[in-house]
């Protein structure tokens, strides 16, 4: 049947009006304030790292990236908020670590951490570094396990469930010892009680440790990264120190509502790198021992699949649970 070039334009008018709202103004897209949603409290470095990031996405975007705190039960609060929100490219999430092992730790789930959540881009990634109190009598990451295997010792934690907990039970995993688990209410706690001799050993992050080792208050003994860190160049990854497959690193990265339109998604995927790519992106993340860490989404939601599995079957090995 022939149509006149006059129907046909007005049956792609029809078709248009058809359309959902946000897939009628996608190219014009963003048109208005973007939310992103931090869940923890200002002043962490997630929340650091989430307010640069926003200020170089508002002048790429061309409309404001407002950073809101929604903190409460390790980050499930505003994970499971943004999860619900319209996705329309509005609302978005600046997780980190705890996005993969929170919602293991509760029964039932929260979320899923691989299928909830669009997975945007991962933002930055740097290892942990595994310390000892200056009177335990180890001097290398082997000496300290064949003496954990010896007598009793313990490890502070930040809490339940933080990383700083499953990085301590991968560790007795591992090394086939039993450190007794000894949780804070945050990592400053656990630092005082550590330096004060309650505890043996910390897995920590690098900005909070290095202080301490380079004033000769704890010892560190290997990173927990697959390569070594600039920070501390001259100290080994925990595979080369006698440990290999311990691995726990910390991520930052940028999500939204499970069905945020591909085109919005490429478009943020976009942005987020050249942000990645600037210097000062660098050296922001240089200071918590991370690098940037660009790439697709599909880069972004293999490595959370990836982790997953990892993560659920230490915690399910342990018996670890934060109800």
């Amino acid at each position: 049947m022939h149509t006149s070039p006059t129907r046909r334009t007005l049956l792609a008018a029809c078709a248009g009006l058809a359309a959902p709202a946000w897939l009628r103004a996608q190219g014009a897209w963003p048109l208005k304030p973007i939310r992103l949603i931090v869940p923890f409290g200002p002043g962490a470095s997630t929340d650091t790292v989430a307010r640069f990031v926003a200020t170089k996405l508002s002048a790429r975007l061309g409309q404001p990236v407002v950073v809101e705190n929604k903190l409460g039960a390790g980050g499930i609060v505003g994970t499971t908020y943004v999860a619900g929100q319209p996705a329309d490219g509005y609302t978005l999430l600046f997780q980190s670590s705890p996005y993969m092992t929170a919602p293991l730790l509760k029964n039932p789930a929260p979320y899923d951490p691989t299928a909830d959540l669009a997975p945007v881009g991962m933002v930055g990634s740097g290892p942990f570094v595994v310390v000892i109190g200056n009177d335990v009598p180890a001097t290398s990451l082997r000496e300290f396990i064949a003496l954990a295997r010896s007598k009793p010792m313990s490890y502070g934690s930040a809490g339940v469930g933080t990383i700083n907990h499953l990085g301590g039970e991968l560790f007795n995993h591992l090394a086939q010892v039993k450190l007794l688990h000894v949780p804070y209410t945050g990592l400053g706690a656990a630092i005082t009680d550590f330096l004060g001799g309650r505890t043996q050993m910390l897995v920590a992050s690098l900005p909070a440790a290095l202080p301490h080792v380079r004033g000769g208050r704890m010892r560190a003994l290997a990173v927990t990264g697959t390569e070594r860190s600039a920070l501390m160049p001259e100290l080994p990854t925990a595979a080369e120190a006698g440990l290999p497959g311990y691995q726990v690193d910390s991520w930052w990265g940028l999500l939204g509502p499970r069905h945020l339109p591909a085109p919005i998604v490429q478009r943020l995927n976009a942005e987020l790198n050249a942000v990645l790519a600037m210097p000062d992106a660098s050296e922001l993340l240089a200071r918590d021992g991370a690098r940037p860490r660009p790439g697709s989404p599909d880069d972004f939601a293999r490595a959370i699949a990836t982790e997953v599995p990892r993560w659920r079957q230490l915690v399910q090995a342990a018996g670890i649970t934060s109800d």
